[in-house]
């Protein structure tokens, strides 16, 4: 019984997230959900790729928390239109709630909306909101072994991001595992490796993104374009 139940509850969600990815589409909006680990860096990764995108994109985000709203203050001190979310003990955001929250925003004055999803390596990935792309974000310090022992968060998932990759020499973080563990389970999708607080690689993350929010516009599904002739950026060819 339980299982019928779970099942309802995720063909319910799933329905749900087609009637966001309606509305989005109408207002040719690309909404990138941000999935991680607690101090993996969302936060900081999206202000610094605020900075490098509000030049060409009116920006949105949506930050979920299971309470507080020191992110949300965070982003709105950039003059960034911010809704907060919490969750009060959920956790991951489902997509009524995202539904529920879209009409807060000036819809047709964003060209992209980011969604920071609640911390952790588990929930978030099972629960579509709508999303145009999903990016799974991954910091150096919480260890090479988040693959083998996550998977579904990796697989589900439309690119890789290392952030705190400045600290790859203080810690015992074995990169190639990592990208070989990425490749058995999502061989196709590019990974990025950068770091939010120097700067280094953000712009070729930026450059990509730029790319999925142009093709959203156009009306057409963000995802299949690929990151180009950077594969440097990707990493593609070390795997």
């Amino acid at each position: 019984m339980e299982i019928k139940v779970l099942h309802q509850v995720m063909e319910w969600n799933e329905d749900v997230s087609e009637q966001v990815k309606e509305i989005l589409a109408a207002h040719q909006i690309c909404m990138i959900n941000l999935m991680g680990s607690p101090g993996a860096g969302k936060t900081s990764l999206i202000s610094a790729l605020i900075g490098r995108l509000k030049k060409d994109f009116r920006i949105g985000v949506i930050e979920g928390d299971i309470a507080g709203q020191v992110d949300a203050e965070r982003i709105a001190g950039l003059g960034i239109p911010t809704v907060q979310l919490n969750t009060d003990g959920a956790c991951h955001i489902e997509a009524m709630s995202i539904r529920h929250i879209l009409p807060e925003f000036p819809l047709d004055d964003l060209d992209v909306i980011f969604v920071e999803n609640i911390g952790n390596l588990v929930c978030p990935a099972e629960f579509l909101i709508g999303e145009s792309l999903r990016i799974t974000l991954l910091s150096i310090p919480e260890g090479d072994d988040k693959v083998e022992k996550y998977p579904l968060m990796f697989t589900d998932t439309d690119c890789l991001v290392l952030n705190k990759y400045d600290m790859l020499p203080y810690f015992d973080f074995d990169e190639a595992k990592v990208r070989a563990n990425y490749e058995t389970v999502n061989p196709d999708a590019p990974l990025f490796r950068v770091s939010s607080r120097t700067g280094d690689e953000m712009d070729a993350l930026s450059d990509y993104l730029a790319g999925q929010i142009r093709r959203a516009k156009e009306g057409n599904p963000a995802k299949e374009e690929s990151a180009g002739d950077d594969t440097d950026a990707t990493g593609k060819e070390m795997r």
